[in-house]
């Protein structure tokens, strides 16, 4: 095996459910990652780089990205062969792009943080700005059972990263291997005392949000909004 669960206990070790060889794949993965997301013991960026070949899956972590302190990411938002997966008014949807991923390699960058994080580090930083936007128009509901997503839209960003590689690689079967380490991450969890989180959105409107519902209006629309199906 050529990556060790070393931070698991033996019994809920991982490594069964990676794949037996990093898979071969011609697309390059960036993830920024909000710092917050290091403390999480639940994460799903490692069991992504533990599925794919040395340098196809590069994390940067920080809040801010300048082309002085960040060069090779700077130059990766630069390549016209980049893609910036996030949703927005802007954004195309991935599976109607016509780009022949098959003929020349691409990168794909993603965000890896909360919604809110997520969007304060899209905003904040203009190389973000500079490779052609792309979100998903299909992308399944959710496995990550064990974190509460503010829909039922939202993905992890393995999720995302499995469905992208998917479409671009022309590969279902990609989207199946790495999302098994993840089906087994959330079994072990479950059979270990962690309950199923469903998203706020499916809380708000079966009566179950349990929290203090805000009194801030901007808040107030949000949640409105999740009620509605409104983008967010």
């Amino acid at each position: 095996m050529y990556v060790s669960c070393v931070s698991r206990p033996v019994k809920v070790c991982l490594c069964p459910y990676l794949p037996a060889h990093p898979l071969d794949v011609s697309t390059s993965l960036y993830i920024v990652q909000h710092p917050a997301e290091e403390s999480r013991v639940l994460r799903t960026v490692p069991l992504l780089t533990a599925c794919l070949p040395p340098g196809k899956c590069k994390v940067f972590i920080g809040r801010r990205f300048s082309e002085e302190r960040h060069p090779e990411l700077a130059a990766v938002c630069k390549d016209t062969h980049t893609l910036l997966l996030y949703p927005g008014a802007s954004a195309e949807n991935l599976e109607d792009v016509t780009s022949d991923f098959s003929s020349t390699p691409h990168n794909v960058v993603l965000i890896d943080g909360t919604w809110s994080q997520a969007k304060d580090m899209f905003l904040r930083n203009g190389l973000f700005r500079l490779p052609r936007q792309v979100q998903l128009g299909s992308a399944p509901s959710s496995q990550y059972v064990i974190r509460t997503q503010p829909t039922n839209m939202c993905v992890s960003t393995l999720e995302c990263a499995a469905v992208t590689l998917a479409i671009m690689e022309k590969n279902h079967n990609i989207q199946e291997v790495l999302l098994k380490p993840l089906q087994a991450l959330c079994s072990f969890q479950l059979q270990h005392g962690a309950q199923i989180h469903h998203s706020k959105e499916h809380l708000i409107k079966n009566g179950q949000y349990n929290k203090i519902l805000p009194i801030n209006k901007r808040k107030i629309r949000r949640m409105q909004k999740l009620i509605t199906n409104e983008n967010i």
